[in-house]
């Protein structure tokens, strides 16, 4: 490679180098075992060892109380809004769950728990101004006071809307916070203890897909209902109770995920990673706002995301997909890959998550100037 290749993928997103580097050292013979991680048992001391430390520097790093557990699980988030019903609506089909709908996946998460038959309360929902991060005010969302758990994603991935903070203080008094976090866990701090459930898919900040991190207050692991028989793989108590271990668990994505913890502990924590990642976010959106309306990101500011930045290219006062197109393309000539927006939103879109490196994020807005001086 003459030049490196900056990997802008909204997921399975970039790791860290020094992070692949350690797995290839130790692909052919982990733990001079003679054999990869992917070829020994999940029983086996070696693999009991790994899956310890990977929980336990997960635990450091977020600062996770004693009171709760943390699981690995299979099937990615999306299988997580079909376990959130089954695991944590004690009062069933009659005791309704609230919904706080941004974006494309927290509609998802509806559809699914609708399609399980439970009760839901959609608290508050923005697709009427297409998820632009026009979130109404607290005053205005409607929770239900006896809502088994309130339901959202703290970062859209799609629509590139993160919530700067929840409102927890306008949750009902005992309902607990369920969270979505899988595009923005690890790269900002986190007060774990303020949510029942968070949740998050590992390929975008954690390590490669394959498994899923929950993280779960001990008191809701007893709270399945009837109405909701749940499958034993999605069983948060089973789980915890094995160690994750229940099922065979995607071995390998979970070594990664723990050598992606280290990493972060050695270069700082989560301090570190959070000002890496506000300055890689706003060296972009800097570009964007002094393109003179060339460019233009869809999300009002106080929503914007630092994981996730959707933007489109203007001509004549409309967007234009020909110039859209022609950017991705000589992004890609100059090695900055996967800047096509989603499918379901159009344009372009940029994800920086923590493995990205800031020169990453300077080189396509220097290409961005560049770009924006030919074509205005």
């Amino acid at each position: 490679m003459t030049s490196p290749v900056y990997n802008f993928s909204a997921g399975p997103a970039v790791l860290f180098r020094s992070v692949l580097e350690k797995a290839q050292s130790e692909l052919l013979d982990f733990a001079n075992t003679g054999s990869s991680v992917m070829e020994i048992s999940h029983r086996s001391k070696e693999f009991e060892r790994v899956n310890d430390e990977t929980e336990a520097d997960l635990r450091a790093l977020y600062n996770v109380p004693d009171n709760y557990k943390i699981l690995f699980m299979q099937g990615g988030a999306t299988a997580q809004f079909s376990a959130v019903v089954y695991n944590l609506i004690p009062g069933g089909k009659s005791q309704p769950a609230d919904y706080v709908v941004t974006g494309a996946w927290s509609e998802k998460a509806v559809a699914e728990a609708k399609g399980l038959g439970a009760k839901v309360n959609v608290v508050c929902n923005t697709k009427a101004s297409g998820h632009n991060g026009s979130v109404p005010p607290v005053s205005e969302w409607k929770f239900s006071p006896d809502a088994a758990f309130v339901f959202y994603v703290d970062n859209e991935t799609i629509h590139g809307v993160e919530f700067p903070e929840f409102p927890f203080d306008a949750v009902p008094a005992g309902v607990p916070v369920v969270c979505d976090m899988s595009s923005n866990i690890l790269s900002r701090p986190c007060d774990v203890s303020k949510y029942g459930v968070i949740f998050a898919g590992a390929q975008k900040n954690i390590g490669p897909a394959g498994v899923t991190v929950v993280i779960i207050r001990e008191d809701l692991l007893s709270r399945k209902s009837p109405d909701f028989p749940c499958p034993v793989c999605l069983d948060y108590k089973i789980c915890a109770a094995n160690k994750s271990l229940y099922n065979t668990p995607p071995t390998f994505a979970i070594y990664l995920s723990g050598l992606v913890f280290k990493h972060l502990i050695a270069i700082g924590g989560i301090g570190a990673i959070t000002a890496h990642n506000n300055r890689k976010a706003e060296v972009l959106y800097d570009a964007i706002e002094k393109s003179s309306g060339f460019y233009r990101c869809p999300v009002q500011p106080a929503y914007r995301s630092r994981m996730n930045l959707p933007f489109r290219i203007y001509k004549d006062g409309q967007p234009s997909e020909a110039l859209e197109s022609l950017f991705v393309k000589e992004a890609e000539a100059r090695r900055m890959s996967q800047l096509k927006g989603h499918r379901s939103v159009g344009g372009i879109r940029a994800s920086l998550y923590n493995a990205l490196p800031l020169e990453a994020s300077a080189a396509l807005a220097a290409f961005m100037t560049e770009f924006a001086g030919k074509h205005a």
